[in-house]
């Protein structure tokens, strides 16, 4: 999508999108807009409702957003505008920008649109690509104020989470470990990050033990993904940012076999997709901070070579864990990616972000995800970005009072509590064992926010989350 910015629609034809805040149901003057009348009996800019009027050879669709709008729910209605009347458009639309529209809101709108496009028909034989898509399309912006630069960014932040929607909804025989480290390769060769990638070899070497016992059962090879961001003019003082995100492309649950919800699990890497969109806009919005970023890539499958609740394994760290249940996996990659990113990378700042508890879901629904941090700053400026983005997030206790749910009388920690309450916790309190009291970690529990149902699609599919929410808080750091 190219943007281009008119100050009027003279000698325009096409789709115009017009913006309208409300007035009032019984008003008895009509919203008025290049000569075309629309009574307030039939609309009044009321939120989620629009009008469509044809004249002057174009087709002008007012668009109710209410007295007040959020930056989320401007992003939704205009996506719900660019999915729904996909076949009104072509090559001629403008949309109008109202004088009380700030940078947020032009950028919520145009990042709605080009997420409109998003088709979740990956392997339909007949699919037609929306006419946003197109290469010589162009957005005609009428404003009286220069937004291109805002247009601009909002089309990055859209771009990055058009990319984790794919990610996350390809089916597991094409989104293998192999397939997201190619990924983060060629995604850092064309926005600016570097990628280095351990296989078998590599991580057994570096005795990433926690990581590869996950892999074991499968035959695809595990992939251990590290992306650098380093800014240009970096130096001493520039932040370090460091992120962690879970990688699993398919998760059976291991010989602890899942027995319902395993069609869902090709979501189950929507952490390490988060991580991998962030590093992409990070990257492409050049952001002043550097950023260290792991994710740990396996298949969590059923083999003669899977490991075995009770086994004992080594880790990164050196700690052994005891294996309680073979689907408690995510905290496992990410024990080891936490561990090599701190030895070897020292970030002052951490967050990891993992699609890991039920239990977070049985607490929060699909409203929210689950925060968890040592840090009452992070966690303040996680919120913020949160709420400002529409990804939100709400803390959850790190107490002591937990610590005995992942003692182990035969290794060092264990993998999972067995008990039916408190999962997301004790699995919190699991990967801060291997944060070596760093002072400014946080995890983000995802797991009911990354995948779930809305009106775009028939069936369960992926959000976008946390792409827009970790770059917001780097940015903001």
């Amino acid at each position: 999508m190219k943007i281009n910015t008119i100050k009027n629609l003279e000698s325009f034809t096409g789709i115009i999108l017009i913006p309208v805040f409300e007035t009032y149901s019984k008003s008895l003057v009509p919203i008025e807009f290049h000569g075309v009348s629309v009574s307030a009996k039939v609309f009044y800019g009321k939120k989620d409702t629009c009008y469509l009027v044809e004249k002057y050879d174009s087709t002008h669709i007012f668009i109710g957003i209410g007295k007040t709008i959020d930056y989320k729910s401007l992003k939704t209605i205009f996506r719900r505008i660019a999915t729904k009347n996909k076949e009104l458009f072509g090559d001629n639309v403008a949309l109008f920008l109202p004088d009380e529209f700030k940078s947020e809101q032009v950028e919520a709108a145009i990042s709605g649109l080009l997420l409109g496009t998003y088709d979740l028909g990956h392997f339909k034989k007949e699919k037609v690509n929306h006419p946003f898509l197109n290469s010589e399309f162009v957005l005609q912006i009428v404003s009286k104020q220069n937004f291109e630069e805002t247009a601009i960014r909002a089309t990055k932040i859209a771009s990055a989470q058009l990319e984790i929607l794919n990610l996350v909804d390809l089916p597991s025989n094409k989104i293998t470990p192999k397939y997201l480290s190619n990924w983060a390769i060629e995604t850092g060769n064309k926005f600016g990050f570097t990628t280095e990638v351990f296989g078998f070899e590599d991580a057994t070497n570096k005795k990433l033990d926690s990581f590869l016992s996950v892999g074991k059962g499968s035959d695809k090879e595990p992939q251990f993904v590290i992306m650098n961001y380093i800014p240009e003019n970096a130096d001493a003082k520039t932040k370090h940012v460091g992120l962690v995100g879970k990688g699993i492309t398919f998760d059976t649950g291991g010989l602890n076999i899942k027995t319902t919800g395993m069609v869902h699990m090709k979501c189950d890497m929507a952490g390490g997709a988060a991580v991998f969109g962030a590093m992409q806009l990070i990257s492409d919005l050049k952001l002043p901070v550097k950023v260290t970023a792991i994710v740990p890539c396996c298949e969590n499958a059923v083999d003669n070579k899977s490991f075995l609740p009770s086994d004992v394994i080594n880790s990164y760290s050196g700690h052994t864990i005891e294996i309680i249940d073979t689907d408690a996996e995510g905290r496992l990659v990410l024990a080891d990616g936490l561990s090599y990113l701190i030895k070897n990378y020292a970030p002052e700042v951490i967050v990891d972000i993992a699609t890991l508890t039920g239990s977070s879901v049985g607490t929060f629904g699909y409203e929210c995800a689950a925060l968890f941090t040592n840090n009452e700053s992070i966690s303040k400026k996680l919120q913020q970005s949160g709420d400002y983005v529409g990804e939100r997030l709400w803390q959850l206790p790190l107490w002591d009072a937990y610590k005995p749910d992942i003692e182990s009388d035969i290794a060092d920690v264990k993998n999972y509590s067995g008990k039916p309450v408190a999962g997301a916790i004790s699995a919190a309190k699991f990967l801060e064992f291997f944060t070596e009291e760093h002072t400014a970690w946080a995890h983000l529990d995802i797991a009911g926010v990354a995948f779930g149902d809305d009106e775009f699609a028939k069936s369960k599919h992926a959000t976008g989350y946390g792409v827009h929410l970790l770059t917001n808080f780097i940015e903001n750091l």
